[in-house]
């Protein structure tokens, strides 16, 4: 009877959590009506917002360094160092750091999701432009183009997939921590999973799921902008190369 209650116990888990998502009821607290498409549509778009902004921020930042680090071969322990610590902060810190400084607000969850941003874009960028053949880089530089232009036209098309690589981690990442805004005003998704007094074990679930399904329809968006990116002749030639 156990083995057999624990599946039915767990699929009725599931089917409250969406039902959470599509329909409204009455908070835990009494007297207020949480759930359904309206709210869930809200916390959303708020979280998308979040995450875009950090996720845009952490690119104008990160990517132009990267990229001029390794066009130059230099700096990198710079980037690597740099990269290894921004993993290490804790984003929960880096909230309550802001909020005693700056305030609650949009402006302090976006400079703390930045802070998880900027590594893995940093790194990859560097990496993936300094690793750019350079009998390709010294044919560029024979024929007369500039420094500019070969990084812009040579390394960056070239490094495209390491670089959406580190792009794609940040981003879920990002969507990932997210979560926690709520705590600095910002009500995202993570608003279902923090206030379980609120909104009960099934808005928990609910708003795991959609946070699940978000970082998925992310990640599976940046692939498709990867694709575009790639050259169509280094994309031709990994595919030689996995066969």
């Amino acid at each position: 009877m156990i083995e057999l209650s624990l599946p039915i116990a767990f699929l009725h888990s599931f089917t409250g959590a969406f039902d959470f998502i599509l329909h409204q009821r009455e908070a835990q607290t009494r007297f207020v009506q949480v759930g359904g498409l309206g709210q869930v549509w809200e916390l959303t778009r708020t979280h998308l917002e979040v995450s875009g902004l950090a996720l845009a921020g952490s690119l104008a930042l990160a990517l132009p360094v990267g990229a001029a680090l390794g066009h130059r071969g230099r700096g990198e322990m710079f980037a690597i160092g740099l990269g290894n610590a921004g993993r290490a902060v804790p984003e929960l810190a880096v909230i309550a750091f802001l909020v005693a400084f700056i305030g609650i607000g949009l402006r302090n969850v976006v400079l703390a999701l930045m802070v998880l941003g900027i590594p893995p874009i940093l790194t990859n960028t560097f990496v993936a432009v300094k690793q750019v053949d350079r009998d390709a880089v010294g044919a560029a530089r024979g024929i007369g183009m500039r420094e500019t232009q070969i990084l812009t036209r040579i390394q960056l098309p070239l490094a495209v997939p390491t670089i959406m690589s580190g792009v794609r981690t940040a981003a879920i990442n990002i969507v990932a921590t997210a979560t926690i805004a709520p705590l600095a005003g910002v009500l995202t998704l993570g608003d279902f999973i923090l206030s379980r007094n609120v909104y009960g074990d099934q808005g928990v679930l609910a708003g795991a799921i959609l946070v699940a399904l978000l970082a998925l329809i992310v990640e599976l968006s940046l692939a498709g902008v990867q694709w575009l990116l790639t050259p169509r002749g280094l994309a031709l030639q990994r595919e030689r190369a996995a066969a």
